[in-house]
């Protein structure tokens, strides 16, 4: 588990690919200071396992279904990334509950300043997971824990202070730019319990329309 709170900016240094399957070679310091073999590690949000420590930096696999799913496909030698450790036991809990399981990718709509924040407008390539985003609640972009500004039908919004842009690679992203997002792990067990009770059974078929205004309201809630 993570928190969303990125600990340093890596640099890929290499990249190893065959069909769609990668091995990433990533420089980093702060990470660097207790990361074993076999621990997780996440990179740009997604969750993945350390495979090998080496000098200055780590090696990490990324299987076919991550490369499909999520923009680590686009990255390039020198590309820099978000990177965070798993969460410790006795650590503080910071941002809010990450799993590394990015749930789809979005495009920067438009980026403005706002005083002394920058808003993104961020438009999800799947609209499925808007069942997920809601105004102040906390998402996930490019393993950076945020809060949701504003939703629209097409996108969300989300501000960003100067030192969190400053310490993510949110500072090196342009319009257009395709990103990972990862939706509030607790609002989709919600989703999923509620649609599984209105089907009366484990079908995803219809789960996206278990939740809804009618069904809160048939169910006690008002």
């Amino acid at each position: 588990m993570f928190t969303g709170l990125v600990e340093e900016v890596g640099k890929v240094r290499s990249i190893g690919r065959k069909g769609e399957a990668m091995v990433l070679g990533i420089s980093a310091k702060r990470v660097m200071e207790d990361l074993n073999i076999g621990d997780s590690v996440a990179v740009n949000g997604v969750c993945l396992t350390a495979t090998s420590i080496e000098a200055s930096g780590f090696l990490v696999d990324v299987m076919p279904e991550t490369y499909r799913s999520t923009n680590l496909k686009l990255l390039a030698s020198g590309s820099r990334v978000n990177l965070e450790r798993a969460m410790s036991a006795k650590g503080r809990f910071g941002g809010h509950i990450v799993q590394g399981h990015v749930d789809g990718t979005a495009h920067i709509r438009s980026i403005i300043r706002d005083q002394n924040a920058v808003v993104f407008e961020i438009a999800p390539v799947s609209t499925a997971l808007f069942r997920y985003i809601i105004p102040k609640g906390s998402i996930t972009v490019e393993g950076t824990s945020l809060t949701v500004v504003d939703v629209t039908e097409s996108a969300f919004t989300v501000s960003i202070i100067p030192h969190t842009l400053d310490q993510t690679v949110l500072a090196y992203r342009n319009t257009g730019d395709l990103i990972n997002i990862e939706c509030d792990v607790i609002g989709k067990y919600v989703n999923h319990l509620l649609g599984y009770r209105e089907n009366n059974g484990p079908s995803q078929k219809n789960s996206s329309a278990g939740l809804s205004y009618e069904f809160l309201s048939n169910h006690g809630f008002s």
